[in-house]
């Protein structure tokens, strides 16, 4: 299917590990414009929608429906714009698939392979991918990948001390938050500066060294467990700490991912809660979580700091992500945290606009 070029409806979805956004776009020339976004939670046939608003207070409305997808049609302005395009943030495609791509049957298989690597995100995209075909069977589907972004790593960054046998399976720095990246490049267009790090702080976090617009290095690997110290997720760790539980017996292998993924980083420190803003709350009268908080800003710091060496200087450190854009207090942190390695360091807050890209992505793939 070849979308037309004018009066085009274009759905972004952007599944994250925790939360699910949206935007509906018109084509009307030749770039996407967002006509409405926000994001939904859902809880069995009822789904919550937060709809942005010019004023900048979200707009709150409810809707039954079988899926996501189909509230999100039941809103009205899909209704209106029906859209002849969707575009779905994936946030890895595997060992093989790295470049957005129209979804066909071997997307799809490729995909559920994925899974194995991010567990907590791509079982739930894939959902919405089937949800998508069978709610709008006309349009084209198109997977978004978090990782192209970083694809074309220079060596030094992609290869991971592994020997040859297991490097030669596809075991290598994949990177992700890719989409957002790139939303901070497009952004500053002509005021994009040569060499750059971009701290993508939400629920997931990832550290990212951008030289001349391209990722060079970044902190996140093979999968999005690595790096920074996440919400549930611990971050770079001993890899000692897993052959340990394992041989203990304690744990088996599903045990450990869940963990991992679930259980660890502020969540695992603090006791409970991996929420930023409610560990701040806590932090003055509960040790763990100003601990937590702590372990978090050093973390990300030292990320940053790593990103020198490959770059040899900074000249913009961008903050984006849930964290990276509103936790005042956290970003004072980690900038203390470098002051003694870098004096009038230039600094940004840019709003990670995911959703542009994947609908800019989407529509140039449908077109062609």
């Amino acid at each position: 299917m070849h979308a037309p070029d004018r009066n085009v409806g274009i759905l972004a979805l952007n599944a994250g590990s925790s939360s699910l956004k949206f935007g509906i776009y018109t084509v009307d020339g030749a770039e996407p414009v967002e006509r409405l976004s926000g994001s939904v939670e859902s809880d069995g046939d009822r789904h919550v929608f937060l709809l942005d608003s010019a004023q900048g207070h979200p707009l709150r409305r409810s809707v039954r429906a079988a899926s996501p997808v189909q509230a999100i049609f039941l809103l009205g302005e899909a209704r209106e714009w029906p859209p002849a395009v969707i575009g779905h943030r994936i946030v890895h495609g595997g060992t093989a698939l790295r470049q957005h791509t129209r979804v066909d049957d071997s997307v799809l298989r490729q995909l559920d392979a994925a899974s194995v690597f991010a567990p907590l995100h791509v079982p739930p995209a894939l959902k919405l991918v089937v949800d998508s075909m069978a709610t709008f069977p006309q349009a084209t589907q198109i997977a978004c990948l978090d990782t192209a972004f970083h694809n074309g790593l220079p060596d030094l960054a992609r290869v991971l001390p592994l020997p040859a046998a297991i490097r030669n399976e596809g075991v290598e720095r994949v990177g992700f938050h890719g989409l957002s990246c790139e939303s901070v490049v497009h952004q500053l267009g002509q005021d994009c500066p040569s060499r750059m790090v971009i701290a993508h702080l939400g629920s997931g976090c990832s550290v990212t060294a951008v030289r001349d617009g391209h990722s060079v290095d970044t902190s996140m690997g093979l999968t999005p467990a690595g790096g920074v110290m996440m919400a549930t997720r611990p971050g770079d760790i001993d890899p000692g700490v897993l052959l340990y539980l394992l041989r203990d017996g304690r744990y088996s292998t599903a045990m450990l991912e869940d963990m991992f993924e679930r259980h660890a980083g502020l969540s695992g420190v603090s006791g409970g809660s991996a929420d930023a803003r409610e560990l701040l709350a806590k932090s003055p009268t509960e040790p763990m979580a100003a601990l937590a908080l702590q372990q978090f800003t050093r973390s990300v710091a030292k990320h940053i700091a790593g990103m020198i060496v490959t770059l040899g200087r900074i000249d913009l450190l961008v903050f984006t992500g849930g964290i990276g854009e509103h936790a005042l207090t956290l970003r004072a942190d980690i900038l203390h945290h470098l002051a003694p390695l870098v004096s009038d360091l230039a600094v940004r807050v840019v709003p990670a606009r995911e959703n542009d890209c994947i609908a800019r992505h989407a529509w140039k793939l449908a077109r062609h």
